[in-house]
């Protein structure tokens, strides 16, 4: 039961943020999108002497960055944010990493081998690859690193899926093996995770990789700054220096654009992109990620999977598309996004066709027939997010619920919300860090310190657990498809979409490639003359 767009027109249309909001996806699990709060310290961090964020008009080797948050977590094994490990992207790199075409191709590993029952992965170290601080990279500093992320010295891994290793071995000078409990057939992708030296205690502070860019300098809430690494083992960057410019206020982006104090920005509404003028290429692709009204299942009426039906059935992704992004995006029924392309199942978008009448039944048989009142807690930087609870919030009326949006700043989102699990509901949108499903769907297992949803379903932990268990790609996929079946059966969350990507970039730069995840590959771009 389809609704036409038109009843909620004259609504919404004096609601939405779209006139010049900005536009990212929030992400969290591996990682969350967001914005930066106002309390951090003003302390500025520098590595370099050359700070300076200015750029001019015929200037082609700087490159200024919009990005809605403030770049504060440096350590790119605890980072949290999607929007900071997009930038960080550029600094770090693991064993292997992704290219273009969602493909893992050897980084710090110049080659690797899996053993028949994939448990034991041996990784050859690239011959002569450095750290930015002119260092070698050696196996010591790659044990190091994942055993840092596996929580060896009795700590909580940083990484879930890192308890399944049982040993991290150095063979000689040139080889690792990394030995797990038991078959992962599904494990490669885990170890994009980045290849830190190890003398180097304080990342937070003096960040050193073996990416394309090297640190340069960070003013909290202002800027991260970044240039060449004339050392980098592969392709160097085509542009010498790169800042990132926090851009929190949405209202502002169109005019830092034209202005010049700003010369790319990702993840731009489909409004802000038809007010730039001809100085700039919209480049038009997916945000990779799970856009959802996010439920807290422990928190009344949440609790009741009825009452979470009935926001599904009341709930139409294509009229929010129509409203948020012009219709763009692609609408989604679980917890798994199209670039996800054997595991992504486009049948259970159809679970929960918009019915009026069966949500307002099903909060009837709930104890609530006359609906109920809630909160949606919304990252105040991300306009796209804030626009759809707003539709959303219009279309619950039609049974009865009063749904009230509270905007907060990032800090305080990922604090209350993400960490401590203190909300009722959100709208951001859940990513993976690598093209691993097990990535994407662990943060749902009852056990998981990343269920931010408090979601618990023994039918689903078993089958999460057979997934990743199995050495089969044929079982491990149908295990994983059960996994979604489930979460859309239990109405974990309300799913909604995968949000079109919009990117400005002024002409006088060209190159920008969109990856099937979520990362900003600044060293494919160039001056375009």
């Amino acid at each position: 039961m389809k609704r036409s767009v038109s009843s909620l027109l004259l609504v919404v249309l004096t609601t939405l943020t779209v006139a010049l909001g900005g536009c990212s996806s929030d992400k969290a699990g591996e990682s969350t999108e967001g914005n930066q709060g106002t309390g951090a310290s003003t302390e500025t961090v520098t590595s370099t002497a050359d700070t300076d964020v200015t750029n001019t008009s015929d200037d082609l080797s700087k490159l200024i960055v919009g990005v809605p948050q403030d770049i504060s977590e440096l350590d790119p094994h605890t980072a949290t944010g999607a929007g900071i490990q997009e930038v960080l992207f550029n600094v770090y790199e693991g064993l292997v990493k992704p290219d273009a075409s969602g493909n893992l191709i050897p980084a710090v590993a110049s080659d690797y081998t899996i053993s028949d029952d994939s448990t034991v992965y041996t990784f050859t170290l690239r011959d002569g690859i450095k750290f930015h601080d002119g260092s070698l990279v050696t196996v010591e500093d790659i044990k190091y690193s994942i055993d840092r992320n596996r929580g060896a010295d009795g700590s909580e891994p940083l990484i879930s899926s890192f308890s399944s290793i049982d040993s991290v071995n150095i063979i000689d000078d040139s080889h690792v093996e990394i030995v797990l409990k038991e078959a992962n057939s599904d494990f490669l992708p885990l170890l994009t995770v980045a290849i830190v030296p190890e003398a180097n205690k304080d990342l937070n502070t003096n960040p050193i990789g073996t990416g394309p860019y090297k640190f340069v300098s960070r003013s909290p809430q202002e800027n991260f700054v970044v240039t060449r690494f004339d050392d980098y083992w592969g392709e160097k960057a085509y542009i010498k220096d790169v800042v990132f410019k926090v851009e929190a206020n949405s209202d502002a982006i169109v005019m830092d654009l034209e202005g010049g104090s700003i010369d790319m920005i990702a993840r731009i509404t489909s409004t802000q992109a038809a007010q730039l003028s001809d100085k700039f290429e919209i480049y038009e692709g997916t945000m990779n990620l799970v856009q959802a009204l996010y439920l807290n299942n422990a928190e009344k009426p949440f609790d009741d999977v009825r009452v979470r039906q009935a926001l599904c059935y009341a709930i139409d992704p294509q009229e929010i598309m129509n409203f948020v992004s012009d219709g763009a995006g692609t609408e989604i029924g679980s917890a798994m996004f199209p670039a996800f392309t054997k595991y992504y199942d486009a049948s259970l978008n159809d679970t929960y066709n918009q019915d009026t009448e069966k949500a307002k039944a099903l909060l009837a048989e709930a104890g609530y027939p006359d609906g109920f009142e809630f909160t949606i807690t919304v990252p105040s930087n991300y306009a796209q997010h804030i626009d759809t609870a707003q539709v959303i919030s219009e279309e619950l009326k039609n049974i009865g619920v009063t749904a009230n949006i509270q905007e907060v700043e990032w800090n305080t989102w990922l604090d209350e919300v993400y960490k401590q699990k203190k909300y009722q509901s959100t709208v951001v949108g859940f990513d993976a860090s690598t093209l691993s499903a097990s990535a994407l769907l662990a943060r749902y297992v009852s056990t998981s310190s990343k269920n931010t949803f408090n979601y618990s379903s023994a039918a689903y932990d078993e089958a999460y657990a057979k997934a990743v268990a199995s050495n089969d790609d044929a079982e491990k996929t149908k295990y994983y498809k059960e996994c979604l079946k489930i979460l859309s059966e239990d109405a974990a969350n309300v799913y909604i979409q995968d949000l079109p990507a919009f990117v400005a970039l002024n002409k006088k730069f060209t190159g920008y490639v969109f990856y099937p995840l979520y990362v900003q590959d600044i060293a494919k771009i160039r001056p375009a003359q």
